[in-house]
């Protein structure tokens, strides 16, 4: 039987992180009411404003580009150019919770 991350648990462990977690990942972003700004560090973006990402639900966007994601793993995926399973992994060791079901 194959083995199954569990993605959605992971998700789920990391918005609470998620703050902490995008400060050390965009250290030059800022919480916007529900939204962290920062630059987007995949493309040469010189200002904050267009990268947002929901701090309550995950979801993010650059709206200069129409890159986004809708939770904190597709998030890591883009960033730091992982597949899906690969970011789930890492986040899971990050966050010290389990990877499989």
């Amino acid at each position: 039987m194959p083995e199954t991350i569990d993605f959605a648990g992971i998700n789920a462990a990391a918005l609470p992180a998620l703050p902490l977690i995008l400060r050390r990942w965009l250290p030059d972003g800022r919480v916007v009411g529900v939204e962290f700004v920062a630059r987007n560090p995949r493309r040469v973006d010189r200002h904050l404003g267009s990268f947002k990402i929901n701090v309550r639900s995950g979801r993010w966007c650059d709206w200069a580009t129409g890159d986004k994601g809708g939770d904190p793993i597709s998030l890591a995926a883009f960033l730091h150019g992982l597949s899906q399973a690969q970011a789930a992994r890492r986040m899971a060791g990050m966050l010290g919770v389990k990877v499989l079901q």
